[in-house]
């Protein structure tokens, strides 16, 4: 019989200190919210747009450089693939050489496109 009072008392008290920190919680939750939303008025919404633009560049170059690298060591996982590569690389560098640096006039014609791509994006 002792037994049985002792277990309501406890579970009385379970339920008086559950009920404190439900209290507790939810006031500190309230306090918290109202801490967010006062720091939130106080951004700037404008200029939000372009942080966000930035960082979401940001995050597809990361990205698109991970994926890179990840095809690039598979390639060069291959044995044979990277020297025909390089391979490839010199006859499409040599076959552009040919046809752009074999005479006079093309070579002045390659520097006057420089000259013009470099005035159009540095200047």
């Amino acid at each position: 019989m002792i037994d049985s009072t002792t277990e309501v008392k406890e579970t009385m008290q379970d339920d008086t200190t559950s009920s404190a920190a439900e209290v507790d919680f939810t006031e500190r939750y309230s306090e918290v919210i109202g801490k967010v939303n006062e720091t939130l008025d106080k951004v700037d919404w404008s200029q939000v747009g372009r942080i966000g633009k930035a960082s979401g560049v940001l995050l597809a170059v990361i990205v698109a450089q991970i994926l890179i690298k990840g095809v690039l060591d598979t390639i060069n996982l291959l044995p044979i693939v990277p020297g025909l590569l390089e391979l490839l690389g010199l006859v499409v560098v040599g076959n552009w050489s040919w046809h752009n640096l074999t005479t006079g006039e093309k070579r002045s014609a390659v520097m006057a496109k420089l000259q013009t791509l470099r005035k159009e994006y540095l200047s």
